[in-house]
């Protein structure tokens, strides 16, 4: 049941005038709480079933961003796909990034309704497609079938009610607590944090906008109707583990 409407506001984060530090202080939260929370380790077994029901060692990882959760999840993986490779692609990408054996960044851009023809393999979005509208998100959907390739989209975020509550009463601690966690320590990151604390606010803002945009098992149905040509089916529900719930998305061919 779907208790608040799905509302496409923007976030700070998708913005071009944002500047590079507030941007960085933004982005080094999250990878730490990534890092240390490791919410997607348990998504590691649905990827390597895909894996081997496509035939295939690579994964293209759409709209990567910074890397998303790969600097821990391509190692559980590899403990079930000692081959297994993922190609991180951005439609504005950020090559240089410290990542794991088995992972590399596309350095071109890549539109993930339009994926280059030489990038095969199994597609997966994390927190991404809560970033696009509907038409958007279906389009992305819809290449996977055309193309007969499966795809795997998951979201930490929920748009609920108490979901919303609990981030705008624990976020803003939370930047504090995992701040001294981040490394390099740099002086900026401690003035925007605690003395003026815009990172905080950022955070905040894109975390609540991010929960109105997120796609609800509901919407997902949505989405997916009528994209079954050839046998192609969908499987969507929601994964818990350590107090947090991930709704997952999954399509793939049939034989």
């Amino acid at each position: 049941m779907r208790l608040l409407p799905r509302l496409h506001l923007f976030e700070f984060l998708d913005q071009s005038w944002l500047p590079e530090l507030l941007r960085r202080g933004e982005v080094d939260y999250l990878h730490v709480v990534l890092d240390k929370t490791r919410p997607y380790d348990g998504m590691a077994t649905q990827l390597a079933a895909l894996l081997r029901m496509a035939g295939t060692n690579r994964i293209v990882d759409l709209c990567s961003g910074t890397g998303g959760p790969w600097r821990t999840l391509l190692p559980v993986l590899r403990k079930l796909n000692g081959e297994a490779e993922v190609v991180l692609t951005d439609l504005h990408p950020t090559p240089g990034l410290e990542l794991p054996e088995g992972a590399h960044y596309r350095d071109t851009p890549v539109d993930a309704t339009r994926i280059p023809e030489e990038l095969t393999g199994v597609r997966t979005l994390f927190e991404a497609l809560h970033h696009f509208r509907p038409r958007q998100a279906r389009a992305v959907l819809e290449d996977a079938v055309a193309r007969r390739v499966p795809i795997a989209a998951f979201e930490l975020t929920q748009r609920s009610l108490p979901y919303v509550l609990v981030q705008l009463l624990l976020v803003v601690p939370l930047v504090w607590g995992f701040t001294p966690l981040i490394r390099p320590r740099r002086w900026w990151r401690w003035l925007f944090t605690y003395l003026v604390p815009i990172i905080p606010l950022l955070v905040l803002w894109d975390g609540v906008v991010s929960s109105f945009r997120t796609y609800a098992p509901e919407d997902l149905e949505e989405l997916t109707e009528g994209l079954n040509a050839n046998g192609y089916s969908w499987h969507l529900g929601v994964h818990r583990a350590r107090g947090m719930a991930i709704t997952y998305l999954i399509g793939q061919p049939g034989e």
